[in-house]
């Protein structure tokens, strides 16, 4: 088979065989292809997109590159996947919570991407945390906890990894079939039977706009059921922070919080509407009602807690131990008035600035950085009034908080906060 010419039927906009792709990725997992043409093949999906019959088939067999985990009948296996947002932490108190609802969840998850937040990264601000699990080990700890949240092995959909590196130096991150096939692969590695997706739009989110963001979610959720994986997805509205806490161990501190009956409401409500979204499509639970009491339920007991950590100590941290915040600093208000706009990439941003993220890849991240960030759209503010707290060192600090005021956008009138959850599928 001949890969230009595959490359070139692409880039007239043909609709490729499954013969064609499945000759691509095998060819490109076993080094048999070259990047210059994997890259060319990424440009001319960019431009001419792929069918639903097309991704499908490229998720297929990027999955087919590596090894799909099996795992023993018994309790249903779902996860959920967050498109990345600034402050997202619902993994983290969603994961112990539906463990304790009779289901197992084996959660891939991944690192900061931009100015959004990763969940292994938030994790490893917990002494002793280890994301890097063999298969082996990954499958004991969700049998044993009935969650694990770890990084992808090496064996799992393999060429999606070196397509996704590719792809991010040649300016094709951005193509729904690819983010489709990429995201999905991984999941549907893991063996699971239900998936919901946290798709985000808005200034703190990959997708800037409501269209990009539905157009995502639809495919997700279609290339989903065509791989027998139950799948339903909601958008939800990134244009502010979500929850108080932005950074490492801070976000870790705020979803003990969670599990320990406290923390932000909007943080709690998105992860009772994802978890109670997976019972009921997982047969657990009868409908969102009866899984909300019984997700309420692990809280109250402290079950949830409980579980968590004892997913901690399975992969060898302590979440009772320590985890280090630098010294705070306080940001005043340059602005009176109503806040009208929160620019939440440059919130994330300023969490980099302060070595709470990465700028190249391997940075080495400070787990002890971050934010609470203390207002939000519709609140009135006045000139020095206190609107963020920065754990920061203080040759930073300034910085800082500058990207943090001129992130906010104020009015003479009150505005409604955005609806957290715009639509579901």
């Amino acid at each position: 088979m001949n890969v230009a010419q595959i490359i070139a039927d692409k880039r007239d906009g043909k609709t490729l065989e499954d013969a064609q792709i499945e000759y691509l990725i095998d060819g490109f997992a076993n080094e048999q292809i070259p990047d210059y043409q994997m890259a060319a093949f990424a440009m001319a999906v960019y431009f001419k997109g792929m069918t639903l019959a097309e991704t499908t088939t490229l998720t297929r067999s990027m999955i087919d590159s590596g090894e799909r985990l099996e795992w023993p009948a018994g309790k249903p296996k779902v996860d959920k996947h967050s498109t990345g947002g600034v402050g997202d932490k619902v993994s983290i108190p969603l994961a112990p919570m539906l463990a304790c609802c009779g289901v197992d969840v084996p959660m891939i998850s991944g690192r900061g991407l931009g100015a959004t937040g990763g969940t292994l990264d938030k994790l490893e601000s917990i002494p002793g945390y280890r994301c890097d699990l063999s298969l082996g080990e990954f499958r004991s700890v969700v049998n044993w906890n009935g969650c694990s949240i770890a990084s992808a092995g090496s064996n799992l959909a393999p060429a999606d990894k070196r397509f996704y590196a590719l792809r991010d130096v040649t300016a094709t991150v951005p193509s729904i079939p690819l983010i489709t096939a990429s995201i999905l692969s991984k999941k549907v590695a893991e063996g699971i039977e239900t998936l919901v997706l946290d798709v985000k739009w808005g200034s703190g989110a990959f997708m800037k706009t409501l269209e990009d963001a539905r157009s995502l979610a639809k495919s997700l959720v279609n290339v989903g059921n065509q791989m027998r994986v139950k799948t339903t997805a909601v958008i939800t509205d990134m244009n502010q922070p979500l929850g108080r806490m932005i950074g490492n161990a801070v976000e870790v501190d705020e979803s003990v919080e969670i599990l320990d009956g406290k923390g932000p409401d909007d943080v709690i409500a998105l992860t009772m509407e994802l978890a109670s979204r997976l019972l009921v499509s997982a047969g657990a639970a009868a409908d969102q009602q009866s899984a909300r009491t019984d997700l309420q339920r692990s809280i109250d007991t402290g079950e949830a807690l409980e579980r968590l950590s004892e997913m901690v100590a399975s992969q060898g941290g302590d979440l009772n131990a320590n985890r280090t915040r630098a010294k705070s600093h306080v940001v005043h208000s340059l602005e009176a008035g109503f806040v009208t706009r929160i620019n939440a990439q440059r919130i994330g941003l300023a969490v980099i600035e302060m070595g709470g993220g990465r700028k190249q890849l391997g940075d080495k991240i400070d787990h002890s950085v971050g934010m609470e960030f203390l207002i939000r759209i519709g609140d009135k503010i006045e000139i020095g009034q206190p609107i963020a707290n920065l754990f920061c060192s203080e040759k930073v600090a300034n910085y800082a908080g500058n990207l943090v005021n001129n992130s906010i956008g104020t009015g003479p009138t009150s505005i409604e906060s955005p609806e957290l959850i715009v639509e579901t599928f």
